[in-house]
């Protein structure tokens, strides 16, 4: 029998609650500020959205509460609140990925982290130092099953984002060792997320983070008021990968990335943002569209046909079926199409948010263009370390001009800069505040190890006085 101490559970939560905020690196607490900083600038953007408000009607029904909404100066109950906040971010699909996990670890993690901060009134340094713990957590997790969720219907932002928020509400808290390793338990019958939102563009993969952060939330109260969890939570015979793994991926499966290098390597250095609001498997393809567009002039009459050329792990999600990804039906569908994403790299030399409108859903031109894209196999592609993707487009006058990404934009080995970052957030920002307020939001943001009170940050998103 497995001694306790070799599951992975007890490893994490002791990580967890003996990491001290001066034992993390300096250049980890700022990146860490910038991924937040990022993510709020997309969750005010969100705001403008329909599926914004027709959410937060629907979690206003069930109450007030302290809990603050970002952007929307609107109280809610804690996990409520939560779960809109990590609606907004992971809403527009604009959101950072974790390369390896391929998970949006952020969604989930900062608004956990943020509700419990400001609802205890810790400082912004425990703030941060509960985020990095939680995020440390989800990539590990995450990256043990090699990419294999997607592969069989789940989508791990939810699954696995249920333990970081788990962890990150029991460190602020207080739970011990024990209570956490409790609170992993529990929350593996809260983990969840059905990719089944493929099929059509629903709106359910939004909702994801924001259950895990409500899961999370839940399951560490639990924990700590004694409710006890089942110990082999990750490797046991009904423990997570076993249970939502085929055979096949289980063989993939390399337990032993869930606790490597802990406190010495920081996976939140391997986490991605993105310059591009779709689903990330398809901007390798979209930047070789611009690439040649830029390049080449290209006029949509003169196309015959288009190859786009993507990892053999990632069909699933943004190219099948074909049929339904070159015509997509609502932003949703667009965000996870490589026919879209590439017809409109093409024709307008960007894949943005004015290309996930409806009336540019509707546009004759690009969809003309993006029922001329099929996908096929990248040769050898680097994936998961690597979104890449190649177009090769073949002209009515039988030239064929191809442009390859092999390394994505926005990953850690072509990062976006902070200047990048900064500009992305202002970008999304202003859509829905100030500029002066914008700049007062990315100050408190980039500042938190010298905050007071996180409940003064949580105030100053949500648009309210302090």
């Amino acid at each position: 029998m497995t001694n306790e101490k070799d599951l992975i559970a007890p490893q994490l939560a002791e990580f967890v609650t003996g990491l001290g905020h001066d034992d993390i690196p300096a250049d980890v607490r700022t990146r860490a500020g910038y991924l937040i900083l990022d993510a709020v600038g997309i969750a005010l953007a969100s705001t403008q959205y329909d599926f914004a408000h027709r959410t937060l009607t629907a979690l206003s029904g069930f109450g007030a509460g302290d809990g603050q909404v970002i952007g929307f100066g609107t109280g809610l109950p804690l996990r409520d609140a939560v779960m809109m906040n990590a609606l907004l971010i992971h809403g527009l699909d604009y959101d950072d990925t974790h390369v390896a996990g391929v998970i949006h670890a952020t969604s989930a993690a900062f608004p956990a982290a943020l509700g419990m901060a400001a609802d205890r009134r810790l400082t912004g340094r425990e703030m941060l130092s509960g985020f990095i713990a939680g995020m440390e957590v989800s990539t590990r997790l995450a990256s043990v099953a090699k990419g294999g969720f997607h592969q069989v219907g789940f989508h791990p932002t939810g699954m696995i984002g249920v333990f970081a928020c788990a962890m990150i509400a029991g460190r602020l808290t207080g739970l011990n060792a024990a209570q956490l390793a409790d609170a992993q338990g529990i929350a593996l019958s809260m983990a969840s997320g059905s990719m089944e939102f493929l099929q059509d563009g629903a709106w359910t993969k939004r909702m994801h983070p924001g259950w895990a952060g409500v899961g999370g939330i839940t399951a560490a109260a639990m924990a700590k008021a004694g409710f006890i969890g089942p110990k082999a939570v990750y490797e046991g015979r009904f423990g997570l990968f076993p249970i939502y793994l085929d055979k096949e991926h289980m063989q993939a499966v390399d337990m032993s990335l869930a606790t490597a290098d802990l406190g010495r390597v920081w996976e939140i250095n391997n986490v991605a943002i993105k310059p591009i609001p779709a689903c990330h498997f398809t901007h390798g393809c979209a930047d070789a569209a611009m690439a040649l567009r830029a390049e080449h002039g290209l006029k949509p009459e003169d196309i015959a046909s288009i190859r786009a050329l993507v990892p053999a792990g990632v069909h699933k999600t943004v190219c099948e079926p074909i049929e339904t990804k070159q015509t997509p039906q609502n932003s949703y569908d667009a965000q996870f199409s490589i026919p879209w994403a590439v017809a409109s790299g093409l024709l307008h030399g960007r894949f943005g948010l004015a290309d996930l409108t409806q009336e540019a859903l509707n546009d004759a031109a690009t969809l003309a263009l993006a029922g001329k894209v099929t996908c096929e196999d990248y040769p050898d592609a680097p994936f998961p370390k690597y979104y890449s993707g190649e177009v090769i487009v073949t002209l009515k006058d039988g030239r064929v001009l191809t442009h390859r990404e092999e390394v994505n934009r926005g990953n850690p080995d072509r990062p976006l800069t902070s200047d990048d970052i900064e500009t992305k957030f202002f970008e999304n920002a202003t859509t829905a505040v100030s500029q002066d307020r914008a700049t007062q939001i990315r100050d408190a943001v980039l500042g938190l190890d010298d905050l007071a009170d996180a409940h003064d940050l949580a105030s100053l998103l949500a648009g309210n006085p302090a």
